[in-house]
Formats: structure tokens, C-alpha cells, sequence
């Protein structure tokens, strides 16, 4: 999200995968896309739009849901949607805020208190409608990539039974398991950075 002023009432899962695919069709070369917890389902849909503009995608403690899928309807963690608000515009569901001292709970269990309390802090309202949509992934276009998850065995929002049970609806190659919590990028980033090089390694030989 960062600064991104588009209202939240105008972001869908549509938009997001639209720009991500465009991005990557102006790269210049074939890119690995890398989607974090919910980004899966955007990376999903950025790969059925443009995948002659990638290499393969990697998943890391995401969401790898079928065709038709929704993100909302994963059984991601209770905590997390018990500790989820109402922001401002979540009375005519727009958006959903998970509030900070819940955040670090959930998503940064692992990190330093400090690297905890920066994130949380740069939380803000999430919009719904990409929650809620089916994916339109196919066979032949986001099937046709190679695909690698990265599981946290230690992760509150995506628990890791769940992140297994996606695996074995969709199986990946190669599957990488972390000893982290659900942001291994703050908790443990020099092995998350390692496994990326490998995992793109293995991508960029195929």
C-alpha cells in the first residue's frame, strides 16, 4: 500500500495484478515474482496476465489458492480476524485494519522488538474487495510456471498447517522451510535472502 493515494474504494484484485503484470512486461527480462501472505493471490493473478513475462513464482507463507479461490475464504488464522477493526470506512466495507499491538503479535512475533514496533507502526488500512475475489487463474497460463513456496513454521497469521494443505493442493518445487514467524524478512532477512537466491537459481536453469 506505502503512500498510494488511489481510494481504497477504487483498489481490487484486478488493479493490483494489472500493475504488477505491467511491471513486469517493462522489465526488460523475465522476473521471479516473490508474494508475501496475501500477495500470493496477487502474484497469482499478475502470472494467468502475463506469464511469458516471468521465470516462475515464489510463495512465502502466502496464499496458493486454486481458481476461484478467495482470500477471505482460506482459513487463515481466527486470531487474525478477530483482531482485525474497523477503519475509517469499514462501516460500508471498504477496508479492515489490524490494529499495532495485535501486529506485532500475529505478523512480527519473531523480530526484534524494535524492527516489531516500526512495522506495526507503518500499518494502515487494507481495502476488502481483493479479499473477496475469486482468482481467474488457469492451467496453461499461471499453471504453466514453475512455482516455489517458502513455509514459516512459526507464522500466527498463516498457520503452517494451512500453508501445508495449500502445498498439497498445489504442489511446488522447491518447498523451503524457515524457522520464523509470518515476516521472516524482518525476522530472519540473510536466510530469507539466501533461499530467494537459490530458489531464483533453480528458476533461471530451467
Amino acid at each position: 500500500m506505502g503512500a498510494d493515494p488511489t481510494p481504497l474504494s477504487e483498489v481490487t484484485l484486478s488493479t493490483w495484478a494489472e500493475f504488477i503484470a505491467r511491471r513486469s512486461r517493462e522489465a526488460g527480462e523475465p522476473v521471479i515474482l516473490v508474494g508475501h501472505s496475501r500477495g500470493g493471490t496477487v502474484i497469482s493473478e499478475a502470472a494467468e496476465l502475463a506469464p511469458q513475462s516471468m521465470l516462475g513464482l515464489i510463495y512465502l507463507a502466502a496464499l496458493l489458492l486454486p481458481a476461484g479461490g478467495k482470500a477471505f475464504e482460506a482459513a487463515v488464522a481466527q486470531e487474525a480476524r478477530r483482531a482485525s477493526g474497523s477503519a475509517a470506512g469499514a462501516s460500508d466495507e471498504i477496508s479492515l485494519r489490524v490494529e499495532p499491538e495485535a501486529a506485532r503479535a500475529l505478523f512480527y512475533n519473531r523480530a526484534s522488538p524494535e524492527d516489531a514496533m516500526w512495522a506495526s507502526a507503518r500499518l494502515c488500512p487494507e481495502p476488502i474487495a481483493p479479499n473477496v475475489t475469486p482468482l481467474t487463474v488457469s492451467g496453461d497460463r499461471w499453471g504453466r510456471l514453475p512455482r516455489a513456496y517458502i513455509e514459516c513454521l512459526d507464522d500466527q497469521a498463516v498457520p503452517i498447517g494451512l500453508q501445508r494443505s495449500m502445498q498439497a493442493a498445489l504442489p511446488c518445487d522447491p518447498v523451503v522451510t524457515m524457522d520464523s514467524d509470518h515476516s521472516p524478512f524482518l525476522s530472519a532477512p540473510r536466510a530469507l535472502a539466501a533461499h530467494l537466491a537459490d530458489i531464483a537459481s533453480r528458476f533461471s536453469t530451467r
